[in-house]
């Protein structure tokens, strides 16, 4: 049996990972880019999913000069061809 672990960032800790700033953090929280565990700014905590997640966001924002708003659109996109790829592989 395996058993996955799954790791938690701070706030600070996904910031250091990614080279984001606290504020393109709480951008990307505020357009819902990102998820936070947890309540206030100082207090969340992010799954591990968030830190390749963040990358792409500020590669997005970064290389296309986007928005916070521009970013999270690009990543809804980006999630709904991942989830239509998925369903095909299963259909």
């Amino acid at each position: 049996m395996s058993v996955e672990e799954q790791y938690i960032f701070s706030a600070t800790a996904l910031c250091r990972a990614t080279g984001a700033r606290a504020d393109q953090l709480s951008a990307l929280v505020g357009e819902g880019v990102l998820h936070p565990i947890g309540g206030p700014d100082e207090d969340w905590q992010f799954a591990d999913q968030a830190l390749p997640r963040t990358l792409t966001a500020l590669r997005l924002a970064r290389d296309f000069d986007l928005a916070p708003a521009g970013v999270a659109l690009v990543m809804d996109l980006l999630d709904e061809i991942e989830r239509l790829r998925a369903r095909q592989r299963r259909g």
